[in-house]
């Protein structure tokens, strides 16, 4: 079974509580929740959220709109990862984020049969991106989730789930997934209030209830209107992952309670 597993939050440092930030009538967490149920090769769409009450929001929004949560740990990301893949029966993992209401369910498609053809443990978008910052999406089994579990001691390893992956190439088999056109200078996440005001916009000029618009139709807006790309233009890329590692230390390891 191939789960869509995607981690949110209220406790953003930048923009807090943007998971449940109104989008064209919904929350921002319904939007990436629905466009994750697009794409055709996963089976299922869950939420991961932390077993903080301020995350209670979260887990009563997906009780209402009928989207299987996990509750775990705050800030041991990969811990619950690992938790909601053995929740919900997973044997491959797609991992993406709430903060991406742009996410693509082509794109996600493109990556999982990537992984499912590539005959590797770790598929993605991310390490040689060519694809807009907010169309990261990440393929991976479920035994390779459980051996960065037991092996990743280092806090921006647990925090950011899949770098013990990606730095160890020779302990896992990668494979990037590229685009021909490099789009990776264009910003389409959500971590600051421009992020927001322009996803409103493109989600104002190319949202219609019952269709899902792409990539293509994204790009082509903003060709046509150069402006709108300038609104969240400046921003550093990775910023979370990278202030991790400016405080990075070994942390104590989860112990599996079944061994």
């Amino acid at each position: 079974m191939i789960a869509a597993i995607i981690q949110a939050r209220m406790g953003s440092t930048r923009l807090p509580g943007k998971v449940m930030m109104e989008i064209a009538g919904q929350p921002m967490l319904w939007q990436v929740a629905n466009r994750a149920r697009q794409a055709t090769l996963t089976d299922q769409v869950v939420i991961a959220t932390s077993n903080q009450k301020g995350d209670d929001p979260v887990a009563a929004f997906c009780e209402q709109a009928e989207i299987p949560c996990f509750r775990g740990s705050e800030t041991d990301v990969l811990d619950r990862y690992y938790q909601a893949a053995q929740w919900i029966g997973a044997d491959v993992v797609v991992r993406l984020t709430a903060d991406c209401p742009l996410l693509d369910p082509t794109v996600v498609d493109q990556v999982a049969a990537a992984y499912l053809e590539g005959g590797c443990d770790y598929a993605s978008n991310t390490i040689e991106r060519t694809y807009p910052d907010g169309l990261d999406t990440e393929v991976f089994s479920f035994a390779t989730l459980a051996r960065a579990w037991r092996e990743a001691e280092l806090l921006s390893e647990r925090e950011h789930v899949t770098p013990y992956i990606w730095k160890n190439s020779h302990l896992f088999r990668l494979l990037q997934v590229r685009q021909a056109t490099d789009l990776s200078s264009w910003r389409w996440t959500v971590d600051e209030p421009e992020d927001l005001a322009f996803v409103r916009r493109v989600y104002e000029r190319l949202y219609r209830p019952g269709k899902t618009f792409l990539i293509a139709d994204v790009v082509a807006l903003l060709v046509s209107q150069p402006e709108l790309a300038q609104i969240n233009q400046g921003f550093l890329r990775n910023e979370g992952y990278l202030r991790s590692l400016q405080h990075d230390h070994i942390i104590q390891l989860p112990v599996d309670e079944d061994e």
